[in-house]
């Protein structure tokens, strides 16, 4: 539903949050419920409010559509608002999302332009979920794209938290630059919430920052069980390579399924496969999965990167290109690509994450929760996800494709040893990243805001 200045209601089907307790130890189920009925108490007669800038693709979006679900399914009301944008304002925001996680990105400066541009963006649409929000709601408002929105709803008298997905552990030249542009559109908010502590700028307010990761829903499209035969049908199915031969029915995996990013290093990962195949068994082929470059609005550099995978691709020698496939999944049906991606997992036998940088990886909670073994990055948030040895391997270096050959050469010559960690992966998912966590984790955020801890 498009309301009238371009701002987007994105409906949820409401989940009884009672689904999780099967996946719950009985003091769990306990902590949850004492949680929901305090949520409920607390919040009775205000709407909770989630705005970001994008209604499908990457993982803030999968991640509301779980939880919004699952909250409204407590009898919560909670409503989610997409902005809209045009190409300029897309192109600042991905600007910032560069320099958060600590590199240039594209050229160009975070300058008066660029805010003229991104103030005029939002101005557009801001009055119009200024007069949606009622005094004493709450709205959490995602990531930097929506955070000049957080004057004009605190001076409506709504209560406001400013949720940033990424980061970087370090502060240089980029995030400063990012940060200094964010400062006057953040500060505003009551309350800020980050996935590691290390994130923040020194000037949010420590007694009012959050560290709330990022949670995982089992029985979403991305997520539940699948059948073998569903496993191969959304695998083989036409259509899903756009470079390399058919995928191989027999042969053994190694996956990264990541948005087109550069960031995430999708050509770091297929120069490393080739340059090391000699190293690698010979039945192993690589996968690199993305989404299709048109379904994901607020990413201006997918269809640049992608391209710069597929001219990669292209100079390498035959015996690797045979081995080597770039897979786009299908934006236009939600749901199958979630399943398409959960499937990819499931077929998979080691799953790679070789970002440069990351706020916190649901393409690395995902796979462990399958029970699939992970080798990524020791940076942000997956130094968190991930128990170097025990559920996976931790990269020190991201840039060391021989580091990461070696890896993966150690985990594909012993069979065993992947079931162990697989089995460690999803035991560390069960535990720290399913949604009664992040939920327990907000309401206990209200409840100091709102003055009912």
């Amino acid at each position: 539903m498009t309301l009238v200045g371009g701002v987007q209601e994105v409906r949820v089907v409401p989940v009884p949050l009672t689904r999780l307790h099967s996946l719950l130890p009985p003091d769990r189920i306990e902590r949850l419920d004492h949680h929901v009925g305090a949520a409920r108490r607390m919040l009775a007669g205000r709407t909770v409010w989630n705005v970001n800038s994008t209604a499908r693709g990457g993982g803030v979006a999968e991640m509301l559509q779980g939880l919004v679900a699952y909250a409204a399914g407590t009898g919560i009301d909670i409503r989610w608002l997409v902005v809209a944008g045009d190409p300029d304002f897309f192109a600042v925001t991905k600007r910032i999302h560069n320099r958060l996680h600590g590199v240039a990105g594209a050229p160009g400066a975070l300058d008066a332009a660029s805010r003229a541009t991104y103030d005029a963006t939002l101005a557009r649409q801001a009055q119009e979920i200024v007069d949606l929000v009622q005094p004493g709601d709450v709205v959490l408002l995602h990531d930097p794209q929506t955070a000049g929105l957080a004057a004009p709803l605190r001076a409506r008298g709504a209560w406001v938290v400013w949720r940033c997905h990424i980061g970087f552990d370090e502060h240089n030249a980029w995030t400063r630059e990012a940060w200094g542009f964010l400062r006057d559109l953040v500060e505003p908010a009551h309350a800020c919430v980050f996935s590691r502590t290390q994130f923040a700028p020194d000037w949010v307010d420590r007694a009012w920052l959050r560290v709330i990761p990022p949670s995982l829903d089992p029985f979403s499209p991305k997520n539940v069980d699948l059948r073998d035969d569903e496993v191969r049908a959304l695998v083989h199915r036409a259509g899903l390579v756009v470079q390399g031969g058919p995928l191989p029915v027999d042969a053994r995996v190694v996956l990264q399924v990541s948005r087109w990013d550069r960031l995430k290093d999708m050509a770091g990962v297929l120069d490393g496969f080739a340059t090391n195949l000699d190293q690698l068994p010979p039945d192993v082929h690589l996968v690199l999965a993305g989404p299709e470059v048109t379904g994901v609005a607020d990413d201006p550099e997918a269809a640049e990167v992608l391209a710069e995978c597929r001219s990669l691709w292209h100079s390498l020698p035959t015996a690797a290109r045979k081995r080597s496939h770039l897979v786009s999944v299908p934006m236009d049906d939600v749901d199958l690509n979630a399943r398409t991606v959960n499937a990819l997992q499931r077929w998979s036998t080691v799953v790679v994450q070789k970002s440069l940088a990351e706020g916190f990886g649901l393409t690395v909670t995902e796979p462990m929760w399958k029970s699939r073994p992970v080798v990524a990055s020791a940076i942000g948030g997956i130094q968190d996800q991930v128990e170097h040895g025990v559920s996976g391997l931790l990269l020190d270096d991201p840039r060391d494709t021989s580091e990461l050959a070696a890896a993966l050469s150690s985990l594909l010559a012993d069979p065993a040893r992947c079931e162990v960690m697989g089995r460690a992966a999803h035991l560390r998912v069960r535990d720290r990243y399913l949604a009664d966590r992040h939920l327990i984790q907000y309401v206990e955020l209200f409840g100091e805001l709102l003055g009912e801890a």
